[in-house]
């Protein structure tokens, strides 16, 4: 399996799901700018953040930090 970079990994998400950034931080609770960032590979979601990502969209963490499909 192939390494990818956790903005890969949102961007595909977010194009998957047919979501917008505005719909995915108000499941999330972040700042849209937070989002902007993350997708532009300036920073990560720490432990809480991805925590919250993993059960507003009943997705494994593993999922968003590149371990599984």
């Amino acid at each position: 399996m192939e390494e990818r970079d956790f903005k890969e990994i949102l961007d595909d998400f977010l194009i998957e799901n047919d979501l917008t950034q505005t719909a995915f931080v108000a499941k999330i609770g972040v700042k849209q700018s937070q989002v902007s960032e993350w997708l532009r590979g300036k920073a990560k979601p720490g432990y809480d953040t991805l925590k919250r990502m993993a059960l507003a969209f009943s997705v494994s963490a593993d999922f968003f930090l590149g371990i599984k499909d």
